[in-house]
């Protein structure tokens, strides 16, 4: 069949490499994709969100599945754009409907979606400019550290931990009044604290029958040691060694199963991923968000250890028979560690050449943010490469990465030396 992929990041050259192993995909277009993209599949330059030239595209090549990578098309509607279309309402479309990518392109609803189907999750309230000074009430009776998230979508960075209640309130009215995290902060979900270790889980619906990917951890902080800004992601590992069969137990029964069960009870098609972030407190599995696609980088560590043929597992989510093929895992550890660009999550350059990719060895490389000119690969974006390794554990595996990535250079160039280190 010939497959169309929606994206550009690190994500997607990893869901490209991973489809084009089946033999089901005999055509792959990524639009608008990156230079890793460009050397396996076609490229098509066009935005993941203008619906019109997608549909242009999707009818002109036969089109027959269009996979979502990143979240905006699907918080967009995608999904339906397809579905109410007559032209296109025969194309399988990997992703959920506007209404279920809600759960993660509104906090509010996502909350109130956990709170509903008695999934755990931080207590918490939400409140808007109008209401900021009930905001800051409410903060008084919370205890430090103070969380505050935009409500809307924003690029993984409208979530802030603060430690002083006067630096939170202040924060609080530059979100909701002056607009801090533009339309995605027109709300703010305020929550309690909760103090654990986090952990990723994938889950891969039909909407009513699912299976539990590999579990992976990522790390967010620019800093070593998990310090400083925020970013997309600096690096993860799969599987996650504090994930034992009881704790997993523990998250499916508790989480996964009522999660897809409440999908249905509220009438919400979805075919997709969805990514259940958890911080784990004493034991106990608790809900922190939702994403309705998968992370990044934790794609890049995760799709690597899945052995049974992805297009056969997208194929069995749009007909609704995901019941009916098997997922095989591999038994081995994954790590990818992020190259960023100088400044990053802040200000930082592009355009640089990148050299020594064709050096590296016993790694896949996934192209995150790169571009292809004059036969150049150039860097492109924030986060530039990652660099993702197998090994008997994870320590392995990110040995092998951390040995590539001295074989690879561009201008500025930055990495943590400590993913995975937390948990030896």
């Amino acid at each position: 069949m010939t497959i169309l992929l929606l994206g550009s990041g690190g994500r997607e050259h990893a869901l490209a490499w991973k489809m084009l192993q089946s033999s089901k995909c005999t055509k792959l277009f990524v639009a608008p994709g990156n230079a890793g993209t460009a050397s396996i599949a076609m490229n098509v330059p066009i935005d993941t969100n203008d619906f019109k030239a997608i549909k242009t595209l999707v009818l002109q090549e036969k089109i027959d599945m269009v996979v979502v990578g990143p979240e905006d098309p699907l918080v967009l509607g995608i999904y339906d754009f397809f579905k109410n279309d007559l032209e296109l309402s025969h194309i399988a479309v990997i992703g959920p409907s506007a209404i279920g990518a809600q759960l993660e392109g509104s906090k509010e609803f996502a909350k109130e979606f956990l709170v509903k189907h008695k999934i755990p999750t931080a207590a918490y309230d939400s409140f808007t400019a109008a209401s900021v000074e009930k905001g800051c009430e409410f903060l008084e009776t919370l205890q430090p550290p103070y969380v505050l998230k935009a409500d809307g979508l924003a690029a993984g960075k409208g979530v802030l931990i603060l430690h002083d209640l006067e630096e939170a309130k202040t924060e609080l009215r530059n979100m909701l009044v002056h607009a801090k995290f533009g339309i995605a902060s027109a709300k703010v979900v305020i929550e309690e604290f909760l103090d654990g270790i986090e952990l990723s889980c994938f889950v891969l619906t039909d909407g009513e029958n699912y299976k539990m990917l590999p579990t992976a951890k990522d790390y967010k902080r620019i800093g070593e040691g998990d310090t400083g800004l925020n970013t997309g992601g600096m690096g993860a590992v799969s599987p996650v060694p504090f994930a034992d069969v009881m704790l997993l137990e523990k998250i499916e029964n508790r989480i996964v199963k009522p999660t897809v069960t409440g999908l249905q009870k509220d009438g919400i098609v979805y075919k997709g991923f969805i990514f259940i972030g958890l911080i784990i407190v004493k034991g106990e599995p608790i809900v922190i968000e939702y994403n309705v696609r998968m992370g990044d980088p934790e794609t890049e560590v995760v799709i690597p250890r899945i052995k049974s043929d992805l297009v056969s597992l997208f194929q069995a989510v749009a007909d609704g028979k995901l019941n009916e093929v098997s997922l095989e895992i591999d038994a081995r550890s994954a790590a990818t560690v992020m190259l960023v660009s100088g400044g990053y999550p802040e200000e930082y350059s592009k355009g640089y050449e990148i050299s020594g990719l064709e050096n590296t060895e016993d790694s896949l490389v996934f192209h995150a943010g790169t571009t292809l000119e004059n036969g150049k690969v150039l860097s492109n974006g924030g986060r530039v490469l990652a660099i993702t390794s197998y090994g008997t554990d994870f320590h392995e595996a990110t040995k092998k990465s951390y040995q590539n990535i001295d074989k690879l250079y561009f201008d500025k160039m930055y990495f943590r030396n400590d993913i995975g280190l937390d948990l030896l």
